[in-house]
């Protein structure tokens, strides 16, 4: 939801098409999205959204016609709109790895433990050194096989590490140097995306998202440190892709500005407090003392 928000904000054209027919995770989000955006008559920016049904049934017959459909969908999307963003079950179905195959850029969330690195690949219990690729990275090499049989490009894969740890801890920094091993035989991009936040989860209900302005009556309350924080890592995710863009493109082209959000709050000290910068840069704060008492 986050990725479609970004777009739309950018003043792209965008489409979702949610794959999970069952739980409907992000079908619920968009219609929280717009219920909200009703209630509070904002523009919040909702993109184009349809919920895939699949076919019952698993012959070969069953399997074509449902690819055949969400083939001949993404097409028709693609035509009207500038992105076309598709939401995958959690778990193996047959339109999966097709659907994969279809991509241009493949983007992974991945939880910051080695239960879920699993996913991706194994490592050796004793020095945490990868050992071989699972599951889910065999079938996005399979993807990429099928879209080179049809002389299509490689899509790009990001592996984003999702409910980081905000301290510093040996899980955290093992998992990354295996995700960074395992990147250079799998040819992906790892990007430190999200940390561990509530707030994350206090969207969903009303459909909202960091990228949304932080305004109380957005937010349908007074606006805390948590969403400007949430905020800025966003735009940190937001400006990696760019400044990649950027580099590997030399034409000038529009691009999203990557310094602070325009309307973010900037705590300020409580009063009778004064802010010190220590030498490693962060600030700490003394209660000033009061002369005469």
């Amino acid at each position: 939801m986050h990725v479609a928000v970004a777009l739309i904000k950018a003043g792209q054209r965008v489409a979702t098409i949610d794959l999970d027919n069952k739980q409907k995770s992000l079908t619920h989000y968009v219609e929280n999205r717009r219920d909200w955006a009703r209630e509070t008559s904002l523009d919040l920016g909702i993109p184009a959204h349809m919920c895939f049904e699949t076919v019952s049934g698993r012959s070969s017959e069953v399997e074509t016609l449902g690819r055949s459909a969400l083939a001949e969908i993404v097409e028709r999307l693609g035509r009207s709109y500038d992105f076309v963003v598709i939401d995958c079950p959690g778990h193996d179905t047959y339109l999966t790895t097709f659907t994969h195959s279809l991509a241009n850029t493949l983007i992974t969330p991945l939880n910051d433990s080695f239960l879920d690195f699993d996913v991706l690949g194994t490592v050796d219990p004793n020095d945490f050194k990868v050992t071989g690729i699972s599951h889910y990275s065999k079938m996005v090499e399979e993807a990429r096989r099928e879209r080179s049989a049809h002389d299509q490009p490689a899509f790009e894969w990001v592996v984003l590490r999702n409910r980081l740890s905000m301290l510093g801890s040996r899980n955290k920094r093992l998992v990354g140097e295996a995700l960074s091993e395992l990147a250079k035989t799998l040819n992906f991009r790892m990007v430190d995306g999200l940390a561990e936040r509530v707030i994350f989860r206090e969207f969903y209900p009303r459909g909202l998202t960091a990228i949304d302005d932080v305004s109380q009556l957005a937010l349908g309350g007074r606006p805390t440190m948590s969403h400007v924080t949430a905020r800025l890592e966003i735009a940190h995710v937001a400006c990696h892709r760019t400044a990649r863009e950027g580099a590997a493109d030399d034409r000038h082209h529009a691009r999203p500005s990557c310094g602070a959000p325009a309307g973010i709050l900037r705590r300020q000290p409580r009063r009778g407090v004064r802010r010190r910068q220590a030498a490693n840069g962060n600030w700490r704060c003394r209660r000033r003392r009061r002369s005469g008492t």
